[in-house]
């Protein structure tokens, strides 16, 4: 059956297979995917609703953002480092172009620094800044954002980067940042506008439908295999009604046909 299957027709035939199983088998694993991508949103989606917890029961400083806890509200006790404190240019709210008034905050039960995004301004000098007393934030998580690429002038940022303010700073940094929204006592100025947290994305939640799609994607490949042994076998050895007949030999002569399955 071998010398068979290395002629050029069977072996354009195990190309196709080849190639259809590869399809197949890339098919199944992107179902597979969606299945778990829908999983997770459905965790972010409900990370709003969960009860609010110390920030150090998610994530600790430097370690990997939490993506289902995304959007989560937490509490974080500490100090405001007004002499830190930066805008970040080109945001909207309500309409209007303005900045966002981030101000880091050493945070008591690690000494790390965790960044607070307090609120929105329309004018740099409406962004006054806090005193350095021990302040509890509420505020809802979030992961820190690309590096911007645009050109701001001193105390001004294109964005939340996270990694360039580690460099810029001494000391442990979260690798998350807060949307406050509720301060005690409360340390921001009436002319700094609270930013509301942007909604998580609802998802559709685990599907198992995905994960039946994947399987079936991958019975397929199997299938095709089988199909393709069995018609390579039954080429060989001919159908099985026929098998155990008078067969043609090299030579021309005859012989009974082989009963093994192969």
């Amino acid at each position: 059956m071998l010398r068979r299957l290395f002629t050029p027709r069977w072996i354009a035939l195990l190309v196709v297979l080849v190639v259809a199983m590869a399809a197949m088998g890339v098919a199944g694993l992107w179902q597979l995917n969606v299945a778990k991508d829908r999983g997770v949103n459905q965790e972010v989606a409900k990370a709003p609703t969960k009860p609010v917890v110390p920030i150090t029961t998610l994530i600790k400083p430097h370690q990997e953002f939490p993506g289902v806890e995304s959007s989560r509200r937490v509490t974080a006790t500490g100090t405001y480092e007004p002499d830190k404190q930066f805008l970040v240019a080109d945001r909207r709210l309500d309409g209007k172009t303005g900045y966002w008034v981030v101000t880091p905050m050493i945070e008591q039960s690690t000494g790390a620094r965790l960044v607070i995004l307090r609120g929105f301004v329309t004018d740099p000098a409406q962004a006054t800044k806090p005193t350095a007393t021990r302040v509890s934030v509420v505020g809802s998580l979030a992961p820190g954002e690309s590096p911007s690429t645009g050109t701001y002038p001193a105390g001004q940022l294109g964005s939340i980067d996270l990694s360039r303010l580690l460099n810029e700073w001494d000391g442990d940094l979260y690798n998350a940042f807060l949307f406050a929204i509720s301060e005690q006592p409360n340390a921001t100025d009436h002319s700094i506008t609270r930013v509301p947290p942007p909604p998580p994305n609802p998802g559709h939640g685990f599907r198992f439908v995905n994960l039946m799609y994947a399987f079936q994607w991958w019975a397929f490949a199997i299938f095709a295999a089988y199909v393709f042994w069995r018609m390579l076998r039954d080429e060989v050895y001919g159908p099985p009604a026929r098998r155990g007949t008078v067969r043609p030999t090299d030579n021309g002569s005859t012989a009974p046909s082989e009963e093994t399955h192969v």
